[in-house]
This record gives C-alpha cells, sequence and structure tokens, in this order.
C-alpha cells in the first residue's frame, strides 16, 4: 500500500506521549514525603499504585477496541489529558480515599488509554521491525522516571510533594496536547516503501484472531501468566525503588531519587535492546534469558549492602523489565494478528495489573514487617521468575508441536 505517512514522526510523538504517562514509575519518589506529609502508612499509600495499575486492562481494552477502529488520536489525547488531570488532582488530596479516585482511578485509566492506543497504533506501521518499534514505544513508558524523578524531587524539596503532583500535571497535559498534532492513525495493512512479507512467513500472516479466539488457545493462558511473572519484580522495584535504597542501602532521599532515574533508564534502555534482540533471536529465547537475568538480580540485591550491589541490582531489573515490557506486545501481535492488537493486548495486559496487585503492596507490606528489610519481598520475586521461565520453555514447546495456533473447542 502506498503512503506518504511520515511513521518515524508518529512514533517519536507517541513517545512523547508516554513519556508523561510513564512518570507512574517514579511513584517511590512521592510516596515516601506523601507519607511524613500526610502521616499515612506506606501499605495504604502503595494502595494508590497498585489500583493505578489494576486499573490499566479497563480502559487498554475499551482504548484498543477505538484504536481498531481507527480512533487512535482521539484515544491518545483523551488518555493522555487524563492522566495529567489525576496526576493534578492528586496535588489536592487529603485523604487515601481521595488518592485513590485521583492519582488511582482518574490517572489509571488515562495511562491505559493512552499507552494502549499509542502502542497498537505505532507497532502497525513497522510489520518489518515490530521488536524495535514495539521497545521504541514502549521506553516513553519506561523512561519516564528519569525526568520525572529529579524533577519531582527538586519539587518537593523547594515546595512540597503535593505541589510536585500539581506542577507535573499541568506539565503533561501541555505536553500530550502539542505531541498529538504530529500523531495520525496507521493506514490499514500498511507496509513501508520496499518491504514485502517473507514469503516462507505466509501462513502467519493470514493470523488474525478476535479475542473471542484467543481466549480459545492455550498459548493465550501461556502469555498472560508469563507477563505476570515477568512484570512483578519490575513493578515491585518500580514503586519502592527509593524507598528500597533508603531503608537497606542508606540513601539519602535526593540519591534514592538518582536511583530511581537510573532505573528508569535502565528499563527504558532495556526496551529498545531486547526489543531488538528478540527480533534476531526470537521472542522465546529473549525471554528464557530476560528470566534469567531478573532471577541472578534479584539474588545479588539479598548478598550484600553496598551501594555496587545496589546498582548492579536495579540496572539488571530495570533492563529486564523493560524487555518484558518491550516484547510481550510483539508475542501478543504475532500469535494472534495485527488487526484486532489493541483489544488482544489489552485483555493480555491483565496479566501486567496482576502483578502490579499484588507486588508493590507485598513488598512493602513484607517490608513494614520487617524493619524496612526487602529481602524476603526479593526471594518471593526470584521464585516467580523461575516460574516465569519454565512457562516460557513450556510456550515453546507448544509453539514448536504445533504449527498452526490451536484452539480449544
Amino acid at each position: 500500500m502506498k503512503t506518504t505517512i511520515n511513521r518515524w514522526q508518529i512514533l517519536i510523538a507517541s513517545t512523547m506521549v508516554l513519556l508523561c504517562t510513564g512518570a507512574v514509575y517514579a511513584f517511590s519518589v512521592f510516596a515516601s514525603p506523601l507519607s511524613q506529609l500526610k502521616s499515612w502508612s506506606m501499605p495504604e499509600i502503595m494502595l494508590a499504585f497498585t489500583i493505578n495499575a489494576a486499573v490499566g486492562p479497563i480502559t487498554m481494552i475499551l482504548g484498543g477496541l477505538l484504536t481498531d477502529r481507527g480512533w487512535a488520536k482521539r484515544v491518545i489525547v483523551s488518555g493522555g489529558v487524563l492522566f495529567g488531570l489525576g496526576f493534578f488532582l492528586t496535588g489536592f488530596a487529603t485523604s487515601p480515599a481521595m488518592l485513590y479516585l485521583t492519582y488511582g482511578v482518574l490517572a489509571g485509566l488515562g495511562q491505559g488509554f493512552a499507552y494502549s492506543a499509542c502502542l497498537s497504533n505505532t507497532i502497525r506501521l513497522f510489520p518489518d521491525k515490530r521488536g524495535l518499534a514495539s521497545g521504541l514505544i514502549t521506553a516513553g513508558m519506561g523512561g519516564a522516571a528519569i525526568i520525572a524523578a529529579p524533577i519531582a524531587n527538586r519539587l518537593i524539596e523547594s515546595q512540597d510533594v503535593l505541589a510536585a503532583f500539581r506542577v507535573l500535571g499541568i506539565a503533561y497535559v501541555v505536553v500530550v496536547c502539542v505531541a498529538s498534532l504530529f500523531i495520525k492513525k496507521a493506514p490499514a495493512d500498511y507496509r513501508p516503501a520496499g518491504w514485502t512479507p517473507a514469503s516462507t512467513a505466509g501462513p502467519k500472516q493470514q493470523i488474525n484472531l478476535t479475542w473471542q479466539e484467543m481466549l480459545k488457545t492455550p498459548t493465550f493462558y501461556l502469555v498472560i501468566v508469563m507477563l505476570c511473572a515477568g512484570a512483578f519484580s519490575g513493578l515491585m522495584i518500580a514503586s519502592n525503588a527509593a524507598v528500597i535504597g533508603q531503608s537497606m542501602f542508606d540513601l539519602t532521599p535526593a540519591i534514592a531519587a538518582m536511583y530511581v532515574s537510573l532505573y528508569s533508564l535502565s528499563n527504558c534502555f532495556g526496551r529498545v535492546i531486547w526489543g531488538t534482540v528478540s527480533d534476531k533471536i526470537g521472542r522465546t529465547q529473549t525471554l528464557m534469558i530476560i528470566y534469567g537475568v531478573v532471577a541472578l538480580s534479584l539474588f545479588i540485591l539479598t548478598v550484600g549492602q553496598s551501594t555496587t550491589i545496589f546498582t548492579i541490582g536495579i540496572v539488571g531489573l530495570g533492563l529486564c523489565f523493560g524487555g518484558v515490557m518491550g516484547v510481550f506486545p510483539a508475542i501478543v501481535m504475532e500469535n494472534y494478528g495485527p488487526i484486532n492488537q489493541g483489544v488482544n493486548y489489552g485483555i493480555v495486559f491483565i496479566g501486567y495489573s496482576t502483578a502490579a496487585f499484588f507486588g508493590p503492596r507485598a513488598a512493602a507490606g513484607i517490608a513494614a514487617n520487617n524493619q524496612g528489610d526487602f529481602t524476603k519481598a526479593f526471594y518471593t520475586a526470584i521464585f516467580l521468575a523461575i516460574a516465569g521461565l519454565a512457562l516460557t520453555i513450556g510456550y515453546a514447546i507448544l509453539k514448536k508441536s504445533k504449527k498452526p495456533i490451536p484452539t480449544m473447542k
């Protein structure tokens, strides 16, 4: 199909939107100051992060449906503005319930809309580089805290945590509105100039399952649990990084915020690096490596309390969390086709939300019962990473034994 659409411009603009909504990964910078200012417990505050991620599939699925019908730009703008509004209103929170409504529900629903539409719309423009495109666009989500963490920390120090929410909320709305001017919906069956599908991939190109058909495939249940296992450790660290740095490695709040940025930077690079690697060696082999590195990085965090150990663990986990989030969109599209990618990935994203529901609060609760020590939480995440590796091996066996995607009657 001939078209003059600039796919790289759309990718960059979409990434700018996700650089705003990805600020959720800087939550640990806000958590402790919020607890000190309002005298709310850390588990109470972490529930806001849990709600934010848990409501994501609602708008991921709805946003995916609207994106599949050609409403990508409207969904992106609506989601980005709703996220910024939720962030802004969090700056007026007077109770945990209001925090749950503004940061949890409003910002969470907005993030789901923006993420679903940006990802599904952009990945359709790169049938020749799905892993790379998925990695680049999701790098916006992963890299957001690189910017948000130090700015938020500076605002918290100069004013207070509520002012930081208000200022950043306004900034996010402005950025989203400007970026949306450069976003267009992806044409149906888009093919970049000079590219044609490989002839050996003919049968795979015809796969386009609806969400009902996807639910009948055994691979769906493996994929959703694999995503849950892969996202658990990443979300646990994303929501608690600054707290872990201060309680276990004696870092100051400012230095801990820098480590949040380092985690985010690693997360950002991981999405691009692992996405590119998966284009070359395959998604399954890439996931096996990722789960192995996750388990090793978590174990490293349990063997000492030096900043070197913390740095190695944070970088390893950030790279792998980015890899998980960068590889799974391509896995879903390759298994179930591009036409219904928005809805299908939104449903698979329930695995991520399940991890978000249990990971952050479980880690905070374990630490609260162990004088700020997250070691037992690390061991729990190690077990899940090993389980994820085993599930990926099972997935590989299933895929290899049955070339056409099997469905259950």
